[in-house]
């Protein structure tokens, strides 16, 4: 059961999280990018590297959040008594409607009318049922059928287990990049921000800096850090992975207890770096790339002389989508 007032992470959770991922058999240690700042056309002076979930499972991150999730739901849910339910933009739903697939469960995904046709359709391909509505909607639509249909919810950033799950990106960058300073996360709901600077800074790197990117068009987190609570905002942005109703409370926490600040990008910013991405070889969609167009735009402080680790979330992004940002 979602608690959103969960406590923060151990690095106990943490580490259990990434044996049940590499247990699964469904979760990849993503390659990094070593010394690439020249490559990607940035000042020789930041040293760069890049870690690619763009490659992982499903082709984003979230696959490592869904499967530890998916580890801890109850007895009634795992055996198909009680169905799945979520709400996603695409990429959480593309993971959870893979992994209800491979457990040969029943699930529904509520997403934004917002989100590309596409992506509803690549979800029922998985066999589960998608409903389209305005953002405003998808939380309460969602509350309505766990109250009413006895749904078991799959909260797609703010449960505690699937930060943990998240949780594994920190820990495999510290494998890679033993002593980075600073690290850079972009951020919708907080989840994959909370879980990663978490497993860093548990880890003994408290002198690790942790950055998370929103894009102007959906900061959540950086309104809540202002407002010092999760609040909601009104979004409109190009970057849909980014942009969920509200920020998460159990997100916030961990935002607060981990992270330096959160900076926010122009979809302007964001749209360049797809293009540079791109144009070096690597295929990232708008949401993937916020981080990267956050160090591009020259919105991250204190870099000159830095190891700067940049975390590359996704690439579900279609040749003619790709096509029409970058042409």
């Amino acid at each position: 059961m979602y608690d959103p007032n969960a406590d923060l992470l151990t690095l106990e959770q943490i580490s259990g999280a990434r044996q049940v991922l590499q247990t699964s058999g469904l979760c990849y240690h993503t390659p990094v990018l070593h010394h690439v700042q020249t490559l990607c056309g940035l000042d020789s002076d930041i040293d760069l590297y890049l870690k690619l979930e763009n490659m992982q499972n499903r082709g984003s991150f979230k696959i490592r959040g869904v499967v530890n999730q998916m580890a801890h739901i109850p007895d009634s849910a795992a055996q198909g008594q009680t169905q799945l339910i979520s709400m996603s933009a695409g990429n959480f739903g593309k993971a959870f409607a893979y992994m209800v697939q491979q457990k040969g469960l029943k699930g529904t995904v509520f997403m934004p009318d917002t989100a590309p046709v596409n992506r509803a359709e690549l979800i029922k391909g998985y066999g589960l049922d998608v409903e389209r509505m305005p953002t405003s909607q998808l939380q309460p639509e969602v509350d309505k059928c766990v109250k009413e249909k006895h749904m078991h919810y799959l909260h797609p950033f703010d449960d505690i287990n699937l930060m943990a799950g998240h949780g594994s990106v920190g820990l495999e960058i510290l494998e890679d990049v033993p002593d980075p300073d600073v690290v850079v996360v972009c951020c919708g709901g907080g989840g994959l921000l909370g879980g990663t600077a978490a497993a860093i800074k548990l880890s003994g790197r408290s002198d690790t800096r942790v950055y998370g990117v929103e894009p102007e068009g959906a900061p959540s987190m950086y309104e809540s850090r202002k407002a010092g609570k999760p609040v909601g905002v009104q979004v409109k942005t190009i970057a849909a992975g980014l942009a969920p109703p509200y920020a998460g409370s159990n997100a916030y926490t961990h935002n607060m207890a981990f992270v330096e600040d959160v900076v926010l990008v122009s979809d302007d910013e964001i749209i360049a770096a797809v293009k540079r991405l791109f144009s070096r070889g690597l295929v990232v969609e708008p949401s993937g790339a916020a981080a990267f167009a956050a160090l591009m735009s020259g919105k991250i402080p204190d870099v000159k002389g830095k190891k700067v680790v940049v975390v590359i979330t996704g690439g579900n992004v279609t040749t003619q989508e790709l096509s029409k940002i970058c042409g």
